[in-house]
């Protein structure tokens, strides 16, 4: 089985965190690989999640401009398109771009603009999610929220997600926004049960009514939320090695993700932060195989139930199910 060759559906990838040494180098090109290495990328095991995060401001600090932000679309195509990526949701903070004059709605048009020109290029089917963190207050939220609102009327933009310290800030500041996108039918999706336990998880179902959750590997914790998760069929976005590299698991071997999708979970395997986390998605479907023994079926299945709970139009969703359906064909459904 060539897993770099399989078609892959990936909804959890930090557009804002995934640049490669060359796209940082055409950034900057004083940039050395040794810079980059200690500075641009985690290591392997980080105390805790805030220790990691601070890796992933110094890939914020290079996208100011228009021109590093387009770089970073076109990089992060490169890498899905060598991991036989067929549709993929890239997701980032747009009010964190803002530090050289660039105004929010011009972020976000030069991201979605280039989205849909590498889409064209490359056939990958792409979506995009505006962020806000969890250290914003609730304008933030609120001016992020109306950013998707206008975008997603003539662009690639489709839903509202929530990164950052779920253990350090709560979510309710958040609320109006997520009220006001899922009030316009617009998706939204909350990162939950990483830094935190099962409570940030339930919280985020009864508080947001978000139907996906980003990682929430931390629900296996609770056999009450994990039964929930599978009957209301639930979405967990899992990020298997960024999981262990940020601390909410001990290693690979002990991450629920098999447990999770034999109780019922639907679950999807993204890569979270390439650039971070030194890791493609190929890798990550080699460690599911040679952890847990996932076969073709595995694969398909996730796939599909990524598909399932993406945002994707419905054009775009009937064509990347016809491509699951060609290379997994072999495989019941």
């Amino acid at each position: 089985m060539d897993l770099a060759a399989l078609p892959k559906v990936e909804l959890h990838s930090h557009l804002d965190c995934c640049l490669s040494y060359d796209a940082v180098r055409q950034i900057d090109p004083g940039t050395t690989r040794d810079r980059y290495d200690r500075q641009f990328v985690a290591p392997a095991r980080c105390g805790s999640l805030a220790d990691y995060l601070w890796y992933t401001l110094n890939h914020r600090a290079a996208l100011q401009t228009e021109r590093a932000l387009r770089i970073a679309v076109r990089d992060a195509f490169a890498q899905m398109a060598a991991d036989h990526v067929v549709y993929a949701e890239l997701r980032f903070a747009p009010l964190v771009h803002l530090e050289e004059g660039l105004t929010p709605d011009e972020v976000v048009g030069a991201v979605a603009e280039e989205t849909v020109r590498q889409t064209q290029e490359t056939g990958i089917e792409a979506s995009i999610i505006l962020c806000t963190l969890r250290d914003f207050d609730t304008d933030a939220s609120l001016r992020t929220a109306r950013l998707v609102e206008r975008h997603a009327a003539s662009g690639p933009v489709t839903a509202l997600d929530i990164a950052g310290d779920e253990a350090t800030f709560p979510l309710d500041p958040h609320l109006p926004a997520f009220e006001r996108v899922r009030q316009a039918g617009l998706g939204v999706t909350v990162h939950a049960g990483e830094a935190a336990g099962p409570a940030s998880v339930w919280e985020a179902l009864d508080a947001v009514a978000t139907r996906r959750i980003g990682h929430g590997v931390r629900a296996v914790e609770d056999s009450d939320l994990v039964a929930r998760l599978a009957e209301e069929r639930i979405h967990l976005e899992l990020c298997p090695s960024c999981n262990v590299q940020t601390g909410a698991v001990t290693a690979f071997d002990a991450h629920p993700v098999d447990q999770l999708r034999k109780a019922g979970v639907r679950v999807g395997i993204s890569t979270d932060t390439r650039g971070v986390s030194g890791i493609r998605l190929t890798q990550e479907y080699q460690r599911l195989r040679e952890t847990f023994g996932w076969t073709l079926a595995d694969y398909a299945r996730v796939n599909r139930d990524a598909l399932d709970a993406s945002f994707a139009p419905a054009d775009v969703r009937a064509r990347v199910s016809g491509l699951l359906d060609a290379a997994y064909s072999e495989v019941s459904s």
